[in-house]
Order: C-alpha cells, then sequence, then structure tokens
C-alpha cells in the first residue's frame, strides 16, 4: 500500500505540474515549490531517520503539508494532492490527531476551491469531504485487516511453537524410555554378572592357599560368567547396530536390503554421516516397507529412493502392488505405526499413500537441524 501511495502522490504532482506549465497558471515560484514538495516528500522514504523517529516523521509531515499548502494557495488544483496526504496523516500520526489533520486538509481544499471561478459550491464542498471519507474509512478497514492478520500470524506461531515443543518432549520422552530401558537390562544382566564375578574372584582368592582345586573351580566359574557376560554385551551392541551396517554405509545397506528381483535402489545427492539412531531408523523402515510390499501387496516392482539434502534426508519406498485404503486397517500397519513413532522421536515424518489397485508410498523426512541436534546430546 505504501509503495501504490507514494506512486499516487508522485503522478498527481507530476500531472498537476505539467498541466500548470501547459497553461501558464504555474509560474516559476511554483516551479520551485513543487520541486521542493517532491524532495522533501521523497526524503521520506530515504533517510532513515524520518522513517524509524517520531519526531522527525512529524517535522517531515509539516514540511510536506506546508509546502503544498503554498503551492495549493499559487495554484488551486494542486488540492489534489490532498487525497494521498490523508493517507500519509492516518499512517504516521495517532488516531486523535490524524482524523483532525485530515479535516484541516479537508478545510485548506475547501479554501483553495473557494477561491476558483465560480466561487464556492455545494460540489466543491462535498467532493473534499468525500474524499476524506474513503480515505478514512480506507485507512482504518486496511488497519483492521492489518490487526487480523498480525493476530492470525501470532496464533501461527503459537502452533508452531508449541508443535515444535511437543514434538521436542516427544524425543525426550523417548530417548528416556530407551535409557531406562537399557538402564533394567544393564542392571539385571551385566551388573549381576560382574557382581558374581567379584565374588567367585574374591572366594577364589580366599580358597587359594588351603584348597588350591577349590580355587580352581572359582577361577573357571569366574571364567564362565565372564563369558556371559560378554555375549550380553555383545547382544545390547547387535541390538543398537544392526548388522547390516557393521561392515557398510547406510546407503550399501539399503541397497542390499533392494537387492531382490523387481527391487531397485536409487541413491540421491552426496551422503554424509547420520547419528545411529537415524540409520537404523531408515534401514528398519525399509526393511518393514520391502517386507509389507512384497508379503501382502504383491508387488512386481519396488523402488528404494535415498536423498541427502542439504536441510534433511528423505527416504521414499514405493511399489506397484495391490495397494490399500489408508482410511481402513491394513496388514503391516502395526509395524509402520511403530515406525511413525520412531521417526517422530528423531524429529521427523512419515507419511502412507496408497490407493486399492494402484500400489503404495512410504515417504520419510528427517531433518538434518534436529538430528544434529540430537547427536550433540
Amino acid at each position: 500500500m505504501n509503495l501504490a501511495l507514494h506512486g499516487l502522490f508522485f503522478t498527481l504532482l507530476g500531472v498537476l505540474v505539467a498541466r500548470g506549465v501547459v497553461d501558464g497558471g504555474l509560474g516559476p515560484g511554483g516551479l520551485v515549490t513543487a520541486a521542493a514538495l517532491a524532495g522533501v516528500y521523497a526524503a521520506g522514504g530515504v533517510v532513515e531517520r524520518i522513517r524509524t523517529t517520531r519526531l522527525w516523521a512529524g517535522l517531515w509531515l509539516a514540511a510536506v503539508v506546508l509546502l503544498w499548502v503554498g503551492l495549493t494557495l499559487q495554484h488551486p488544483e494542486f488540492c489534489y494532492l490532498a487525497f494521498p496526504l490523508y493517507f500519509v496523516c492516518l499512517h504516521l500520526m495517532p488516531v486523535r490527531l490524524a482524523v483532525p489533520a485530515v479535516l484541516g486538509l479537508t478545510a485548506i481544499v475547501v479554501a483553495a476551491q473557494a477561491g476558483t471561478d465560480g466561487g464556492l459550491t455545494t460540489a466543491k464542498i462535498l467532493g473534499p469531504l468525500a474524499g476524506a471519507a474513503v480515505a478514512l474509512l480506507t485507512a482504518y478497514g486496511y488497519a483492521a485487516l492489518y490487526r487480523e492478520s498480525r493476530e492470525r500470524q501470532r496464533l501461527i506461531d503459537d502452533l508452531v511453537r508449541t508443535r515444535d515443543e511437543l514434538a521436542a518432549t516427544q524425543r525426550e520422552a523417548g530417548r528416556l524410555a530407551e535409557r531406562q530401558r537399557l538402564a533394567r537390562e544393564i542392571h539385571d544382566t551385566l551388573a549381576q554378572g560382574l557382581s558374581s564375578i567379584v565374588l567367585l574372584a574374591r572366594s577364589a582368592d580366599a580358597a587359594l592357599p588351603a584348597d588350591p582345586a577349590a580355587a580352581a573351580e572359582r577361577i573357571r566359574e569366574v571364567g564362565q560368567t565372564a563369558s556371559a557376560n560378554l555375549a550380553e554385551a555383545r547382544r545390547f551392541v547387535e541390538a543398537l547396530t544392526p548388522p547390516a551396517l557393521d561392515d557398510a554405509t547406510l546407503a550399501e545397506a539399503l541397497r542390499r536390503l533392494a537387492a531382490g528381483p523387481g527391487a531397485a535402489f536409487h541413491l540421491d545427492g552426496e551422503p554424509y554421516p547420520l547419528p545411529v539412531e537415524a540409520e537404523v531408523a531408515l534401514l528398519r523402515l525399509t526393511q518393514e516397507a520391502l517386507a509389507n510390499a512384497v508379503r501382502h501387496a504383491q508387488a512386481g516392482r519396488i523402488a528404494v529412493t535415498l536423498t541427502y539434502l542439504d536441510d534433511e534426508v528423505t527416504l521414499d519406498v514405493f511399489d506397484d502392488g495391490v495397494g490399500f485404503d489408508p482410511a481402513a486397517p491394513a496388514p503391516g500397519s502395526f509395524g509402520l505405526h511403530g515406525m511413525r513413532e520412531r521417526i517422530a522421536a528423531l524429529g521427523g515424518s512419515l507419511t502412507v499413500e496408497s490407493t486399492p489397485g494402484e500400489g503404495t508410498a512410504v515417504a520419510v523426512s528427517l531433518p538434518l537441524r534436529v538430528l544434529t541436534e540430537a547427536g550433540a546430546r
């Protein structure tokens, strides 16, 4: 609106100056005043202090109005510039001052019209009043829309912030649950085994001088317990990191998964390292989607696409199988439901699109910013 307003002002000023020069009614003094008015008005959009300081904005507006009044007294047709000036007053001044200012400008226009041919008529009074009324209604309507837009944006920002906080809370709850599970596993297996090793070692040490055979038996038990604990530790590692990722990158692991008949793997972008939990989640989801496509969808072709973007990693699995109605329970939906929760815990999103007879598409998006923050923790 500001650009349109300024354009209207300069367009009217140019037309009125040209008209005044053509009919000879605008002398050298008027041309100088018009040039000064154009320069001062243009300074309002260029000088930072005028645009940001209320005092300087008021002084600038006063200078513009005074130059306009002087120009209007020399050539009454310049009273048409009052219309854009109405909006300038309504934009810069508070309501308690803007309305009297608009009425004052209207009075100046009426007074200037009274000095033209034919004197003061009803049309010369109603015209400026109608222009002032239109300006007031337009300005206040625009202000109401602006306030509504600001309020809507505030509500949207609140919703986005609340959603982000909820997602962060869910991710933290997932991490805490996983930590508690691991703590229980370690306490019930590794910690108990280590305690047994300590007790057996002490018993062997105490029995060694008097009963070497008993000490040797205790030492054998220590070895057996240590071997069992080592097996438990390896089980934990295997549970946290799938064997497919032990000696291969995520892209290589997905390529191996999609090596079956009718399946194809595509890699887009330059791969970069991801947190272990993100790679595990993408691997598990691909396994789940491929299993569903083969076992339930009777798919003839399956395409797996892993894409590394600047700000996110995406995974798409498409099959040309029988499809299903997303609104109805589908085979494999429980597994996908679990994967959706797993992806959400990483700050990502999982969508499933399918139509009976037209195949199924599973799409995952993991924002890199969230993954980086999770990896830093």
